[in-house]
């Protein structure tokens, strides 16, 4: 099985400056990850520092900046971003929000078909 990628549009609801990005879709990681130069160009404020545990199990602390807007297709989501590696990587926290869903058959994102008009979060 393959990567999973989807295009997906960031906006900085602070400044209205948004661009598209080609993120990697995993729903193995919880958050919203964004390189250095999409922070950049989207001007981020840094809130905070967080640490994150890495893949090889290394800690190091990354900038957490926000606020942002994520849109895919028909589905948004308000979060912050850990700044760190070399592209977007969407995680299941935003996912769930947007109510979107890996289709491994296809290996692509896609809006949930059960809910395909507005997303439906379940809050019990």
């Amino acid at each position: 099985m393959g990567l999973v990628h989807a295009d997906l549009n960031l906006k900085n609801t602070r400044t209205n400056s948004d661009m598209k990005v080609r993120a990697m879709v995993d729903s193995g990681s919880l958050l919203l990850c964004i390189p250095q130069h999409v922070a950049l160009q989207l001007q981020l404020e840094e809130l905070e520092k967080r640490e994150v545990t890495l893949a090889d199990g290394k800690r190091q602390l990354v900038p957490y900046v926000g606020p942002l807007q994520v849109q895919f297709a028909n589905r948004r989501c308000f979060t912050g971003a850990l700044v760190l590696g070399d592209e977007t990587l969407l995680g299941a926290v935003p996912m769930e929000d947007m109510d979107v869903l890996v289709d491994l058959a296809r290996q692509r994102l896609i809006v949930n078909p059960d809910s395909p008009y507005i997303a439906v979060a379940p809050v019990k």
